[in-house]
């Protein structure tokens, strides 16, 4: 160790490291328990770009977007005690999403843990349930390994989120700067399929008449997804993508077969329960995409199950595979072109039949009120260009968004499986800020919106030029739903009061107006798209229609 060396504190290192990790974007609210690393961002403010946010929520939000646009860890960082825990929702929907993400939480100084300092709080307990990994830096030597590691941990198996505390003393440690020597980004270890495997494959399609390609999960690419259509394509497979992961095979394309998750088409069901041979791509097979895990019986299925994942802890995990492969998406179906394909599938019409339920499926139900959701998502659908973002939160609006919109393909849509309101404002803003040329459009219910609406001024302040379409009905309109199924005519806790969102909207600066009618959204949608700034669009929306096909009279006609 050379004695001369200059000397770095541990903030400096740390942002040294997420240099060499090829960050270049963070989210935040800021604190005082972590000013060192704000000072420390300072000096390399034009290679990472620190977005601040109105709540801690937002900022992991954006982040867990980010992270789920690059497949590369977004980062937030947030203060200790109520930083933390606001942020937590966006930890939560890391985990249930497989995003790999990094949340750096200010802590207090090592002299005084374990006293219930100010606002102290220990974060391996807190986290653990829901983090992949939680640690702490007492030492402003190890960030360099730490810091290594946490991107290995947070995009290695099943990705996920990583907690790190930073005790604010660590912070301001002096360390040699040959600490930050050697320091090497992170590369993502590849899982290829067994050639055997793949062979087996084949096997098990010779013998299949009924088969069915489910996809879902995390850490796709744009070529994994586009070797994957070319033998979907080959094979004139059906194609069903679980919930939320739409995005991955174009909706529009004749295999593609319909979502599996809230609100599954019930022809859909049916079709995967009488499949004689599933392929399960990138999926964990949870409650939402097995209706409450009633598709397929466990822990055996009825079915000959093919279940590929890139964590092998996924495998087995309820549902006993046929054939379980610990693998990459990309590895494996890039290793599914050595497959030959038959010259005459015998699964020819099930195929078309499958893509014609899905087709019948998107035929909107009669509406009589005066704004018809279904062409109003039909119409946004009509309009935007491929390359386009659509994110949403939680709510019952999603209903028409996931039955009525045709995702293009791979990241086109950012949506919280882990069924998270508030996600939809924070996620179009880290897409709009990721790349300004991507149109970004959010739909959100009343409820879903104003739960992370101030992060209109993190929008309008950064020039993220998002439309955010906005579902006011007046309620919380799936909890009502499930109240009038379980105790009708006793509503409760449901009623919602809502601002002017117009007038909210224009006082974060952003463009903004009602829509009364349905006629009237094309030329309102194509004012707010035209929009310099940030727009938002509210559709009064009539309370009675609680899903396309329900309303609190009984089935829509």
């Amino acid at each position: 160790m050379n004695p001369e060396a200059p000397a770095l504190n541990g903030a400096r290192l740390l942002v040294e490291a997420l240099r060499t990790q090829r960050v270049d974007t963070a989210f935040t609210v800021p604190g005082e328990s972590f000013l060192a690393v704000l000072d420390a961002l300072y000096d390399v403010r034009d290679e990472i770009r620190l977005v601040v946010c109105r709540h801690e929520s937002g900022a992991a939000n954006m982040a867990e977007a980010h992270g789920k646009l690059t497949n590369r860890p977004g980062v937030c960082f947030v203060t200790r005690g109520p930083g933390a825990s606001n942020a937590c929702i966006g930890v939560h929907t890391a985990r249930q999403d497989s995003t790999p993400m990094i949340v750096f939480i200010g802590q207090v100084s090592r002299d005084t843990l374990e006293r219930e300092a100010w606002q102290e709080i220990d974060y391996r307990q807190m986290f653990g349930p829901i983090a992949k990994w939680v640690t702490q830096i007492d030492s402003a030597g190890r960030i360099p390994e730490l810091i290594s590691r946490a991107f290995h941990v947070a995009t290695s198996g099943r990705p996920g989120p990583v907690v790190i505390a930073l005790p604010e003393d660590m912070l301001v440690e002096a360390v040699v700067a040959q600490k930050a020597a050697g320091m090497l980004p992170c590369e993502p270890v590849r899982m290829q399929p067994h050639p055997e495997q793949i062979a087996h494959i084949g096997e098990l399609l010779g013998e299949a008449r009924q088969p069915v390609v489910l996809l879902g999960g995390s850490a796709w690419s744009r070529e994994a997804c586009a070797d994957l259509h070319a033998f979907v394509e080959r094979f004139d497979l059906p194609v069903v993508c679980t919930f939320r992961r739409q995005d991955l095979f174009d909706n529009r394309a004749r295999h593609y077969a319909g979502e599996a998750g809230l609100g599954m088409d019930p022809a859909l069901a049916r079709r995967l329960r009488a499949a004689d041979l599933v392929l399960a791509i990138g999926p964990r097979l949870g409650e939402t995409s097995t209706q409450g895990y009633e598709l397929f019986s466990i822990p055996t299925p009825q079915t000959r199950l093919v279940h590929v994942h890139r964590d092998a802890n996924e495998l087995g995990r309820v549902y006993r595979p046929h054939l379980a492969i610990n693998a990459g998406m990309a590895e494996f179906t890039h290793a599914l072109h050595t497959l030959k394909a038959p010259a005459d599938p015998p699964w020819r019409e099930w195929t078309r039949a499958a893509h014609a339920d899905y087709e019948a499926r998107r035929v909107p139900p009669p509406c009589e009120g005066t704004i018809d959701l279904a062409a109003i998502v039909a119409h946004v659908d009509d309009v935007l260009p491929e390359n386009a973002v659509v994110t949403n939160g939680a709510g019952n609006y999603t209903l028409w968004v996931q039955r009525f919109f045709r995702y293009r393909g791979w990241r086109t849509q950012l949506a919280p499986t882990s069924g998270a309101m508030g996600y939809g404002l924070p996620a179009a803003i880290a897409a709009a800020l990721h790349e300004p040329q991507r149109p970004a459009v959010c739909f959100a219910g009343d409820g879903c919106f104003l739960m992370t609406a101030q992060e209109l001024a993190t929008a309008v302040q950064y020039g993220a030029r998002v439309v955010v379409v906005v579902v006011d009905n007046g309620m919380y309109g799936s909890i009502r739903m499930h109240q009038h199924r379980h105790y009708p005519g006793r509503v409760i806790g449901t009623e919602l009061r809502s601002p002017d969102f117009v007038g909210l909207a224009r006082a974060y600066g952003a463009y903004a107006e009602t829509v009364e009618r349905t006629a009237d959204f094309p030329a309102a949608f194509a004012r707010a798209r035209a929009a310099e700034t940030s727009a938002v669009l509210v559709l009064r929306t009539d309370p009675n229609v609680l899903t396309p096909n329900l309303t609190i009279e009984g089935p829509a006609q």
